[in-house]
């Protein structure tokens, strides 16, 4: 078999195209394939869809395909334009290429496999292509998933910000807390980055919105009570953010208790900051010890953490009435402690208690967020990965598109 005719099959080309020619460069260990159609050929209007006779050709292009062993392969073509009635002289569609690519699909399709099993950087090594090459096939991947996904109703969204690099530049995500995907990202953590995803829900599918799990970030909640109907009773501060709060608060008990007790020469509370942090049953087995002796010194830090580790038992209620009279028992607690962190913390909560409590009407938090984020945090480590201007990414349908 010539080898016009056995890249023909493996191009699995239809007419009108067909192999002209096939030079194999021994110096550049390169396979070149010149690709041509039946002269009397005729083409659809990419536009319209019209069939319509040969104008003439635009200047000749070359596209990457697939290696053939350590032989890079190239192809070559005179792309054919169509002068349509209604759309004017447009270059025609190749079977092998999206417009515009410098890639065959076959190629395209390859890369995005080997990118969903390494990062950037090293699929462009495996690929012999520079990173903006790859990066760029990887983006086109996710435009398609966009244009091709199709809006679901989701009745239960996560909305979290990220950090993604120094000088407190952030992103905001949102994720699906049924599917467990993450549904859109946007860089930034403004009122207008979350704007920017409730716009692109259709009426229907944010009157399905049941409820949106958060921090108690102004700019989100803002955005979400403008834009999803009855958001006073659908948005659940996250447990995690609110407890977040309180580990601030027990550590400042702890620094300054710390520099009083060093200028009377006691250093108890000598390096044993991550100690405080932890929850009571995830206490590492070799602190325990220490740590209850900690407990036993009556410290204002063991109080603070005491306090922290009750409110952790909020969420733990089965009815919403029990968990308000847990609320105030603890609330009282707090505020009567003599500890302003902890105090501030209480006081700080209180002020968006309503939407504490809508916990136990949905039963939502942003966990699955946060187990997402670490995805997001295997990308942010990839050089320059976020160096690409503002506009949004949706991650799960990048992989979708893959």
């Amino acid at each position: 078999m010539r080898d016009v005719d056995v890249f023909t099959k493996l191009l699995a080309l239809d007419r009108p195209w067909g192999v002209e020619q096939v030079i194999l460069d021994d110096k550049d260990k390169s396979v070149h394939v010149f690709l041509q159609h039946r002269g009397n050929a005729r083409f659809r209007c990419p536009k319209c869809g019209a069939i319509l006779p040969l104008y003439d050709h635009a200047a000749a292009r070359k596209w990457r395909h697939l290696d053939h062993g350590s032989w890079l392969t190239w192809l070559y073509a005179k792309l054919p334009r169509v002068n349509c009635l209604f759309h004017g002289v447009q270059r025609v569609r190749v079977p092998w290429a999206l417009p515009g690519a410098r890639f065959t699909l076959e190629f395209e399709t390859h890369a995005i496999d080997t990118l969903l099993e390494a990062d950037v950087l090293g699929a462009s090594r495996l690929l012999r292509l520079s990173w903006h090459e790859t990066w760029g096939v990887m983006e086109r991947a996710v435009d398609r998933g966009l244009k091709a996904k199709r809006r679901r109703v989701i009745p239960y969204l996560g909305v979290d910000e990220k950090s993604i690099a120094k000088g407190h530049r952030y992103a905001t995500v949102v994720c699906d807390l049924n599917r467990g995907i993450i549904d859109f990202v946007a860089f930034d953590h403004k009122k207008s980055s979350l704007d920017a995803f409730y716009q692109s829900l259709s009426p229907k599918v944010l009157a399905g919105i049941r409820g949106v799990a958060m921090d108690m970030w102004e700019p989100f909640i803002a955005s979400t009570r403008e834009h999803v109907t009855d958001a006073a009773a659908k948005i659940v501060f996250d447990r995690y953010h609110i407890m977040a709060h309180m580990l601030k608060a027990v550590d400042a008990v702890r620094k300054a208790e710390h520099r009083r007790l060093l200028a009377e020469g006691d250093d108890t509370l000598k390096r044993t900051k991550y100690l405080w942090l932890f929850s009571e049953e995830n206490f590492p087995e070799e602190h325990k010890a220490r740590f209850a002796g900690l407990k036993r010194l009556h410290l204002q830090t063991g109080r603070a953490w005491a306090i922290k580790e009750s409110l952790r038992d909020l969420w733990s209620y089965q009815r919403k009435g029990w968990a308000v009279r847990h609320w105030k028992a603890w609330y009282f607690w707090a505020t009567h402690s003599g500890l302003q962190p902890v105090v501030k913390a209480a006081r700080t909560i209180k002020d968006h208690l309503p939407n504490v409590l809508t916990y136990f009407d949905h039963r939502i938090t942003n966990a699955m967020s946060e187990g997402l984020n670490s995805k997001i945090q295997t990308v942010k480590k990839t050089p320059a990965a976020f160096a690409i201007g503002s506009t949004s990414r949706s991650p799960s349908t990048f992989t979708a598109a893959a």
